[in-house]
This record gives structure tokens, sequence and C-alpha cells, in this order.
């Protein structure tokens, strides 16, 4: 299995007594340039191993190490997310940090929908309220208590934001072919837009850094969430990003996010006023600025698919997916300056 010595890893699972017998029963559930995802079997139990991809970026290690705290920390919270079980961020092991998880007994709503979600509207609509739910949680969270004080930095964490993600995409420009940032429109206006209307204030809390519907699991038999998964943008900083993360990406008529292949299952979900009104109510947080942080969500988001559109360009990624994510790019730009008019 490519990125995975099986051997080394049952060796590393044996001396920690984590199930009994051979590894069996290895299925695929991610991989390519994405992190790489196996569920397998040891003896009766059954395990997911998460790993970085076989060809490294820079920091693969040290953003698998952070998933792991953040699981950690969340053991015992009314946060659903994966169960962690162990990791290792010895990199001598498999080749990079992993660690091991429960398995989610779930589906992600932008692969299709089981029968029942298909046939109910009701279910359909619980989905978008039931994910507010959970990052009004995590929110929540004393990030202090749960052993993350020092797991980012809240302080000026929203005068950092436009800057930061600025020289993101001018590091772009090391990838030969990419056309620049000329190519993506109001990169300069939304920056500018974002820096004069950022708020004075926030409550920190743990953010999940990616929070739309293909970071999400729903249980098959409710629209209830299973767990929030992908964490790896995970971070202590202002929560209100997390919904506005949400409602950029949110699966509108007209949305690039609503794909052709799920547009006429994803019907009757909850309106993006109707998960603001509902975060309000979950969190009792303030959502006057609420569009700031649509409008950054759009310009953090836009920058980070663009990186995989540069890598492409530079052959260092499939073209195919960097031109769909430059497409994402682009819209969640225009959605931005949309708001800003």
């Amino acid at each position: 299995m490519e990125g995975v010595d099986l051997v080394s890893l049952d060796r590393w699972m044996e001396a920690r007594s984590l199930g009994s017998g051979s590894i069996s029963g290895v299925r695929l559930l991610a991989g390519g340039t994405q992190d790489i995802l196996l569920r397998f079997h040891r003896g009766p139990s059954e395990f997911v191993l998460r790993r970085p991809p076989p060809v490294l970026r820079a920091g693969s290690n040290e953003t698998m190490r952070r998933e792991m705290r953040v699981l950690e920390a969340l053991r015992g919270s009314d946060v659903p997310h994966p169960g962690f079980i162990a990791g290792s961020s010895d990199e001598t092991i498999l080749g990079a940090a992993f660690y091991l998880m429960q398995p989610v007994d779930g589906f992600n709503p932008m692969s299709g929908l089981p029968a029942l979600h298909a046939r109910e509207p009701l279910l359909r609509r619980r989905i978008g309220l039931a994910v507010v739910e959970a990052i009004a949680a995590l929110g929540a969270l004393d990030y202090r208590a749960v052993g993350l004080a020092d797991f980012g930095k809240p302080e000026n964490f929203l005068v950092r934001q436009a800057g930061r993600w600025r020289r993101q995409l001018e590091s772009y420009a090391d990838l030969a072919g990419w056309p620049g940032p000329g190519a993506i429109p109001g990169v300069d206006a939304v920056a500018a837009w974002l820096d004069r209307h950022r708020p004075s204030s926030f409550q920190p809390g743990i953010i999940h850094g990616d929070a739309h519907l293909a970071n999400v699991m729903i249980r098959p038999d409710s629209g209830e969430l299973a767990a929030l998964v992908d964490w790896e943008l995970s971070t202590i900083g202002d929560p209100l990003l997390d919904l506005g993360w949400l409602i950029a990406t949110w699966p509108t008529d007209g949305s690039s996010f609503a794909t052709d292949a799920m547009a006429n299952q994803l019907t009757d979900l909850a309106s993006p006023a109707d998960l603001a009104a509902h975060y309000a109510a979950s969190s009792g947080r303030d959502l006057a600025a609420l569009d700031w942080y649509i409008v950054l969500a759009c310009y953090k988001l836009g920058i980070i698919l663009e990186g995989s559109f540069a890598r492409a360009c530079a052959g260092k990624a499939p073209r195919e997916t960097g031109e769909r994510l430059h497409a994402h790019t682009l819209a969640l730009f225009e959605r931005a300056l949309s708001i800003i008019r």
C-alpha cells in the first residue's frame, strides 16, 4: 500500500496492544495528493489511519501533529468528531507522522444521499442546523481547560488575516506557469475592505478552520452530525470565521460548491439566513459583522484553493483538479466583491 508500510504499522500497533492478530481488510478511503486515509481491521477491532500523502508538502508532519492534538483535546466533549485512538510523531515508522482514529458511522452529503435522506426534506434541512450546532459548541469550549492554550495565537488574530493570506498568494510566484494574482478579480480591493471594516474585538475559541459540507459526516438514520472531519486548519482564533466559512461554501442555487451531481439532491437545505439565525441562538455571539467573516472566508479559501491551481500550472498536481479549484477561487472572489459593493 503506497505510503503505508503495513508491516511496520502492525509492529507499532502490537507494541501498544492496539487490536490483536494481523491487519486485514485494508480499504483506501482517500489518497492521491490529499492525506491518506486507510480503514482496516486488526482482529475484531476496526481502525482508520490518517497520514500525509506519499510526497510530503512543507509542514505536512506538523499539520498531522496538530490534528492529533486537537482530536485528543476534544475527547469527551459534545463536539461530534472522530474518536482519537493513538498516534505517532516519529516519522521513521511510516515515513511521516500519523494517527489512528475510530471509524465514523455516517456519510458525506456531498458524495450522495442515502434513500432516507433523499426522500425526507426535513432531514436535509436538519443537516445544516446540526453542523451549525457543532461549530457553535466547538467555539464555546474553554480551549485553555482542554489543554490548547498554546495551540494558536488569538492576539491580533483578525488583524493578521488579510496580510498573512496575501503573502501566501504571493508565494505561489515561485511556481512556474502560474498566471499570478492578477488573474483573480478584486484581490487588492477585498484585502483593503477587510482591513477597513475589521471588527474591533472578538471572543477567542477553537476553530475548525474548514467547516463546509465536504468535511462533515451525517448519521445514516437521521439528519444529525456524526462527526466534523479534516481538522488540518484548526487553531485558536475567532469562531465566527467557521460560520462565515460555512455560509461562503454553502451549496445554494448558483453556488460553485453545488456540484452538478448533487444539484438535484441537495434541495430543501436550511438557507444561509437560517444557518446564521441558528448559530446566533446556539452560541449567543453577536453576528452584526457576519458579512466581514463571509468575505474573509471567501478571501482565505480562495487563496488556499489557488495554491492547488498554481501547483497544477507547474506540473505538480493534476491540471483538471487545478482548473476546477481555480474556478472555485474566481467564484469566491466574485462573491466577496458582491458583498463589499
